[in-house]
């Protein structure tokens, strides 16, 4: 296994970016992993190799690199209730400045770095994302149906942008919810939307979960979650892109 830093060239400079893949010298299908606010620290180096142990080629981007080079903010190693709300509180209008054209043109090149790179295989891609980054899988996803095939979003506002956007996906998805997120009510109206998109789907509710819960640097963690996260991601991503 093989991880390391680098930086891709974007629209509006160079971002900092974590890759993981298997070290044997083939090529792997790309997996577009995008962080929660949080970023890049150790917590997604480990689930980026993680992933890539079951031969994939994941990229992690810093997707705020318009306002510098990660980290943006000091993390501590565990991050509990009250420094996870003044963290947030300190990102948000961060969040808030990556707009849906900074998203889409940002995907773009992601998308075009991975099919540069030698260690990633030709053909479909499938993006995952958490919290914020989760709504950022949806739209990379929805902008670019002929090269993402599968796409999971994890304690995601998923539905932010409306139903349109959903209609747009063309890839097999899944959504998983935190308890905390969501209703039973708003589920089910947002999988009648995937249903009448025609979509392939799973989405559900991991219960007694709140916001975060697959990041297992934060009081939000739940351990059972996070083993569901992988049982529901790995098939997604073998049935929809070829390993070698």
């Amino acid at each position: 296994m093989s991880s390391r830093t680098l930086q891709i060239p974007m629209p509006d400079g160079r971002a900092d970016a974590l890759a993981a893949f298997p070290d044997d010298g083939e090529r792997h299908p790309a997996v577009l992993m995008y962080p929660d606010a949080f970023g890049l620290r150790p917590v997604l180096r480990e689930m980026a190799e993680q992933l890539a142990g079951h031969g994939y080629f994941v990229l992690v981007p810093h997707y705020l690199y318009r306002n510098g080079r990660t980290p943006l903010v000091d993390l501590p190693e565990f991050i509990g209730d009250e420094e996870r709300d003044r963290l947030v509180g300190r990102l948000m209008p961060l969040l808030g400045e990556h707009t849906l054209d900074r998203v889409l043109d940002d995907a773009a090149a992601y998308l075009r770095f991975l099919g540069e790179r030698p260690e990633a295989a030709p053909g479909p891609v499938a993006v995952t994302g958490y919290c914020f980054g989760g709504l950022l899988a949806v739209r990379t996803a929805a902008a670019h149906p002929g090269e993402v095939a599968a796409v999971a979003a994890f304690h995601a506002p998923v539905a932010a942008d409306g139903p349109d956007r959903l209609g747009q996906l063309a890839a097999e998805v899944h959504f998983g919810h935190a308890a905390g997120d969501i209703t039973a009510e708003d589920l089910s109206s947002l999988n009648q939307v995937l249903d009448g998109a025609g979509l392939t789907y799973t989405s559900e509710i991991y219960p007694d979960t709140v916001h975060g819960f697959t990041m297992s640097d934060t009081s939000a963690h739940s351990p059972s979650a996070l083993d569901r996260h992988w049982e529901r991601l790995l098939p997604l991503l073998a049935r929809n892109l070829r390993t070698t």
